[in-house]
Formats: C-alpha cells, sequence, structure tokens
C-alpha cells in the first residue's frame, strides 16, 4: 500500500512539473500569417499574392537548358547531385512565402499558426485536405519524423535550427507543438518553411544515400521521366491538393516543365539560340547587348526581358580558403584583393557595365555605410574589438585600379602587403617566404562556365606577374560538388545570395561549426567570435532598428574581413524567352528570384 501511495504521488509531483515546464500560452491564438516583424501584410483570406496573376490560364510548357549534370533525386543531403527545383516542385513546407514582404509566410500545409509573445514554442495546425502525390494523408507524423530526420541525417543546413529544438509534441489529431530551447526569434518561421516528406517512402530505405527513386511529396507537380544526368520532367499534378489556396491562385501554370543538361553554358546558349529551350538567363551584361540579335529576336519570337529588384547585392566572386595556412593572414589574402583588377576584367568581359560588389548587404539598407561605423553599429563593433580587422571601425573601401591591364598602383600595395606577411619577391623571380617557400595557389573551376574561367585567366596573369605560381583546375560539376565539400581548394569561384530578412542561415554560412564539418556553406573557413555574436544580435532583435544595425555590423567585419575577392552584381535580371511564355506586370521586390520563373508565369498563344 506505501509503495502505491509513494507511486502516485510520483506520478501527481511529474505530472505537475511537466506543467509548470510548459510555455505560457499569454495571448497566443491561431493565425493564417507571420512576419519577422510586425505583422504579415496579407489579410486572411486573401485572394491571391500581390505579383501573381490569379487569372493566369494553365496549359503549355516550359523548357530549361542546364550546364552540368545530376545523379540523386534525394536534395536533402550531402552525397550525390541532385536538382534543386525538385524541393520547390514536388515538396511543401507547412507554410509559404510571400517575396513581396522582406520575410512573411501563409499557410499552405498549415491552415494556421499559433506562437507565444516571446516565440519559445510554435504550433502548426495541418490542413484536413493535405495529401501526397499518392493520394495519402500529409500527417502530424510525417512532419515530425521530417523534421528529425532532417535534423539529424539531412544536410548540414538543416541541424542548426533542430539543435534549437527542445521538444516536439502532437497536441491534436493535427497539430503539432514545437518547443525551443533558445532565444532566436525566427525559429517559428525557419519550421515553416521546412519541407514535409512522406515517411512512408522511406522505410527500409537508408536517408542519408543518394537514389534515383521517384520522389513522392505534396507539391504541384510530379517527376514522370527521366533518364540519369540528361533530363528530367515533371507535370503538373492535376489532383493537386492545394490549387484552390489562395496562395497558390495564378501560381504553377504550365502543365509540363522539362529540364535539360548539357556540360558547356556555351552549348545552351546556342541551343536556346535554335529553339530547343523556352527560356534562358544572361549573367553577362556586355553579352545580353552585343549577342542577342539572332534571327528569332528579330523575328519577335523571342523576348529580351529585365527583371529588377531590391534585394542585397550579396556575395559573388572568388573566395579564399583560410584553412589552408597560406590564406590566414588578412594581410595576404588584402594583397590578393589589391592584385585583382576589377576595373579591367569588368571592361574588358562586361564593357564595363556591371557595377562592383561593396560588401554583402549592399545596394540594400542593410548594407554597411561608407565612412567611420557610428551610433549603434558603432556601439556592437566595439564590444568584439580584439577581433576586428582594419577598416571594420574606421572605414573600409575595396581598392581600384586605373583600368589599364598593368595596374601599377595596386600591384605596389599588393607587393606592401605580402611583404609585411612576409612574403618576398626572390631573386628568381617568385614570391617566397623567409623559409623559401614559393607562394602557389590552385583557382578551383566548374566546367561549363566560360564567364568565370575567363575572370581566372587574366587575374592568373596578373599573378604570375608577382611571382605566384598560378594553376586554373577546371573539373565536372560532380568533381566540384566533392572537392568543395570536404573543402579541398585554395581559391574557388563562390557565390552566397542575401536577402532582406538574413537570419539562421547566416551561421550556415560563416558560422564557426563549418570549419570543420564538411558540407557546410562556410568555405571560406571563419571562425570569428564577432560575427557569430553579431549573428546573435541580429537573430534576437525585436525592433527593427536593431535589426539593421546588427546586419550592418555583421556586414563590416565580414567584408574588412577579406576572405572574398567581390565581382559584379546587377539590380536587375535579363531574361530572354519565348513570346508564349509571360508573366505578371506586378514584380516583387526580390525581383527574379524564388518564387518567380517559372512559379508565376504562364504559356499563352
Amino acid at each position: 500500500m506505501l509503495l502505491t501511495i509513494r507511486w502516485d504521488f510520483t506520478i501527481a509531483l511529474v505530472a505537475l512539473l511537466a506543467l509548470v515546464a510548459q510555455p505560457e500560452p499569454g495571448n497566443a491564438e491561431p493565425r493564417h500569417g507571420i512576419a519577422m516583424y510586425g505583422e504579415p501584410a496579407l489579410p486572411e483570406g486573401f485572394t491571391s499574392l500581390p505579383y501573381a496573376n490569379p487569372d493566369a490560364p494553365k496549359g503549355g510548357r516550359i523548357v530549361f537548358g542546364y550546364a552540368g549534370t545530376f545523379d540523386s533525386f534525394n536534395p536533402w543531403i550531402v552525397k550525390g547531385r541532385s536538382p534543386s527545383v525538385l524541393r520547390s516542385y514536388l515538396y511543401e513546407p507547412l507554410m509559404g512565402r510571400n517575396y513581396d514582404e522582406p520575410f512573411s509566410l501563409y499557410g499552405l500545409l498549415a491552415e494556421s499558426i499559433e506562437f507565444d509573445d516571446s516565440r519559445s514554442w510554435v504550433e502548426f495546425t495541418l490542413r484536413q485536405e493535405a495529401q501526397f502525390s499518392d493520394g495519402s494523408p500529409v500527417t502530424v507524423d510525417d512532419v515530425m519524423w521530417s523534421f528529425e530526420i532532417l535534423g539529424t541525417k539531412g544536410h548540414p543546413r538543416y541541424r542548426t535550427v533542430w539543435s534549437k529544438i527542445e521538444s516536439i509534441e502532437q497536441t491534436g489529431e493535427r497539430s503539432v507543438r514545437f518547443i525551443f530551447n533558445t532565444v532566436d526569434r525566427e525559429l517559428p518561421l525557419l519550421l515553416g518553411l521546412r519541407a514535409v516528406l512522406q515517411k512512408s517512402q522511406w522505410e527500409g530505405r537508408e536517408f542519408d544515400e543518394s537514389s534515383l527513386e521517384i520522389p513522392i511529396g505534396s507539391g504541384p507537380y510530379v517527376l514522370t521521366e527521366f533518364e540519369a544526368g540528361r533530363y528530367f520532367v515533371l507535370h503538373r499534378n492535376p489532383d493537386y491538393w492545394g490549387k484552390d489556396l489562395g496562395f497558390n491562385r495564378g501560381r504553377h501554370n504550365f502543365d509540363e516543365m522539362r529540364y535539360e543538361y548539357f556540360g558547356d553554358s556555351g552549348v545552351v546558349f546556342e541551343a536556346f539560340k535554335a529553339g530547343e529551350f523556352s527560356s534562358f538567363r544572361e549573367w553577362n551584361a556586355a553579352k545580353w547587348e552585343s549577342a542577342y540579335d539572332f534571327p528569332a529576336v528579330r523575328a519577335g519570337d523571342v523576348i529580351k526581358s529585365e527583371i529588377y529588384n531590391s534585394r542585397p547585392s550579396g556575395i559573388r566572386g572568388f573566395v579564399f580558403n583560410t584553412r589552408k595556412e597560406k590564406f590566414r593572414d588578412w594581410r595576404v589574402r588584402g594583397a590578393l584583393i589589391h592584385a585583382f583588377n576589377f576595373e579591367f576584367i569588368n571592361n574588358t568581359l562586361n564593357g564595363g557595365l556591371p557595377p562592383r560588389i561593396r560588401s554583402y548587404f549592399s545596394n540594400s539598407v542593410l548594407g554597411m555605410l561608407p565612412g567611420p561605423a557610428s551610433g549603434r553599429v558603432r556601439e556592437l563593433l566595439e564590444a568584439h574589438v580584439d577581433h576586428l580587422l582594419p577598416g571594420a571601425l574606421e572605414g573600409y573601401e575595396l581598392p581600384v585600379s586605373d583600368g589599364t591591364e598593368r595596374n601599377r598602383r595596386n600591384i605596389r600595395a599588393a607587393l606592401d602587403l605580402f611583404d609585411q606577411a612576409g612574403w618576398k619577391v626572390a631573386d628568381d623571380g617568385q614570391l617566397r617566404n623567409s623559409d623559401g617557400e614559393a607562394f602557389e595557389i590552385e583557382i578551383l573551376l566548374v566546367q561549363g562556365s566560360s564567364d568565370t574561367l575567363s575572370i581566372a585567366n587574366i587575374y592568373s596573369e596578373a599573378l604570375e606577374r608577382l611571382g605566384i605560381g598560378t594553376v586554373v583546375t577546371v573539373i565536372d560539376s560532380s568533381q566540384y560538388k566533392e572537392r568543395t565539400t570536404v573543402y579541398d581548394f585554395d581559391i574557388a569561384w563562390y557565390g552566397r545570395a542575401m536577402s532582406l530578412s538574413p537570419g539562421n542561415e547566416q551561421k550556415l554560412y560563416w558560422g564557426s561549426e563549418g570549419v570543420e564539418t564538411p558540407g557546410t556553406r562556410n568555405w571560406m573557413g571563419v571562425a570569428n567570435p564577432a560575427i557569430e555574436a553579431l549573428i546573435d544580435s541580429m537573430l534576437e532583435a525585436r525592433e527593427k532598428a536593431d535589426f539593421v544595425a546588427s546586419v550592418r555590423a555583421l556586414d563590416r567585419v565580414l567584408t574588412t574581413g577579406r576572405y572574398v575577392i567581390p565581382a559584379w552584381y546587377s539590380d536587375h535580371s535579363r531574361i530572354a524567352h519565348r513570346k508564349e511564355l509571360k508573366f505578371p506586370e506586378t514584380i516583387s521586390i526580390y525581383g527574379d528570384w524564388l518564387g518567380f520563373q517559372p512559379d508565376v508565369w504562364w504559356y499563352e498563344e
């Protein structure tokens, strides 16, 4: 009897402690959307996204050409090379993003979202009608399994969020609650964007092994045919459960989307000119002006469209792998930036048209301002002064050449920085350190990109004149992925897009965990406590002013870290496309980005 009483008391105590441990609901209530700051712009029951045409006709096809290959249909893991578009059109998240706001989400698989004021937990309620392409319902069990498998066996990009989840519990037939173990106001949105996979499809299979098995998702398209490495075809699912949602009206209009792969971007362009593809993005401003006078353009069968945006420039150029001893000194990296003759290269390849990337968030309100840091930005930086490099507080500008090939002034500055770092030009004309070791560089490029090869060749000639032995290595896309996954490179061509609401992905880009963990996006190998602290400050900000100040301070630390030789950017995209392909007059603030082509385009004779 005594044992029974003690057991009952223990059960009651555990239940009481569990109740006390639960986050207070406060004024939490189910909502149709969530914004990172403030309230979502679209009201409950909205009929369509502002940049979609709700009356767009359904039908037709669009064909894309890509340089590269694929050997997997599992886009969630490190192994294999999987087409990224599968994530967008075969699978769905709990909530969808409106790209006409910096960062706001609205119900997709989930009909509602609920969270407390501090966002210490979030609860999603699934739509009763949500189902996978095989007709089976999307369940809470699928959600819980998906988030766990992605966080434990998926690509490293998913692990940061998973580590911040204290517990997951089913709170109703169609409801699931996530409780967090850290303060991070972005977490409810990141979970809202996490894809939901069908648990039963993976029974008896290893999730982290690449495979060409046809995926089963809940999205608007299904994969119907393919030839490994050559092409695959997506067809619009006529039984798609979500086709009548206001979020989807005017989206997913093509009956068929075909993706063809080739080994070289030049071949892709020639195939487009010959009429084999429907649409082609042109990244070269000079080529856009000079190479689009072929017969189909003159006849009006191909239209040249320019799509403007208001998003940050992001960073694009040659990235240094600071895991290598020779790149750990910022003066070496600074010298190599001086040796990169941007003005000459830009004029040679682009006619001098596109502007240079000045910082990671340039071209936006989030970018660092010129001159010395001031106000809240300076306060944030001074708290980490021991981890700042020259220019972070006092101001920093990229070197500018006189536009001639010799680039004499910047070459002299480069040699001076090399000298300070212990590298001098020896009698044999080679740049050497005090131990007599020669400074040598391998520039790693992926096959099929003629523009980056041209940039690398011009740059390597300048480096050779400095006494630096340079090798440009061009490998196929599979080898490139393998080597960059394990950070086996000196310098590589690199790009990171930035949004108007940067968040946890910044830790994946430049968090210290990425120095040793394979497969992260921290190719540069940076590990700086100031960067980590400023990302945390950004994530914890409740007011927009504090958020902007944190990003501007982060931008200064990244830019003055001299981890990347920035190339150029454009505030608009250039898309050549068949005249039958149409898009809405209203363009989102993100422009030609995720959610644009083919999402809101349509076919019309």
